[in-house]
């Protein structure tokens, strides 16, 4: 009778880029916010395994690594949609009426912050300053900065990546 030999447990690729990505960063000093923005640049977002791969690689309990995902609203658990729209929520914005604008762009996508569209093509985010102060108030969508925003520039926005144009 042949003994049963416990197999190691097969590690998703998902788990081993994780580890990659902390074997080449481990080194720098505070390793673990460079690591997770790296994890949110590979994936898109932070997989749910990362708290524990990462508590492994750097030698923190779970809940240390889970802290700082959860403290940080850059960090996001689960996959964005195809475009991210970010409304800068900093003092600048809100004398400029960025509060107004948030709520009214809410409505227009009927989502929350954090939330991503019935069809998959926006989430929205908070973010608390985009540097543009001057022309408050300001989206970011994707990668692009747009000040002065209103409503109506949004919606025209908005529209473009629907064309294809922005």
């Amino acid at each position: 009778m042949a003994a049963h030999i416990p197999l190691a447990p097969v590690e998703s690729s998902t788990e081993a880029r994780i580890r990659t990505l902390a074997s080449d960063l481990k080194q720098q000093p505070g390793a673990l916010l460079p690591i997770l923005h790296a994890v949110q640049d590979t994936f898109g977002y932070v997989p749910e395994c990362t708290a524990a791969v990462l508590a492994t690689e750097l030698a923190l309990s779970r809940a240390e690594v889970h802290g700082v995902i959860s403290f940080y609203h850059h960090f996001r658990t689960r996959p964005a949609g195809a475009h991210v729209l970010h409304i800068c929520r900093a003092e600048a914005c809100q004398s400029m009426g960025s509060a107004a604008l948030e709520r009214d762009i809410k409505q227009l996508l009927n989502i929350d912050y954090h939330q991503t569209t019935a069809d998959g093509s926006v989430t929205l985010e908070p973010v608390y300053c985009l540097g543009n102060c001057a022309c408050s108030p300001n989206i970011r969508l994707d990668d692009a900065i747009h000040g002065r925003m209103t409503l109506a520039r949004t919606e025209r926005l908005l529209q473009q990546l629907k064309e294809g144009q922005a």
